[in-house]
């Protein structure tokens, strides 16, 4: 059986944490900062932790993270 692949945007765009948890940016901040509040603009920066439904999604797409 061949080695799977890992999907590349999903490998610059995510990193696993110790425990196995997956960090990635906030969604949400790419445009359309007017409308949004500034308690969401500063909480939006740096990483946050992914849902697990979501994580479970990337665990596949990285699976040698």
């Amino acid at each position: 059986m061949p080695k799977m692949k890992t999907k590349s945007g999903a490998k610059k765009r995510f990193k696993l944490t110790a425990k196995g948890l997956v960090r990635g940016q906030q969604a949400g901040k790419r445009h359309g900062m007017i409308k949004r509040s500034n308690k969401f603009i500063r909480n939006a920066r740096g990483t946050q932790v992914l849902n697990e439904s979501d994580a479970r999604v990337v665990r596949k797409f990285m699976p040698y993270a």
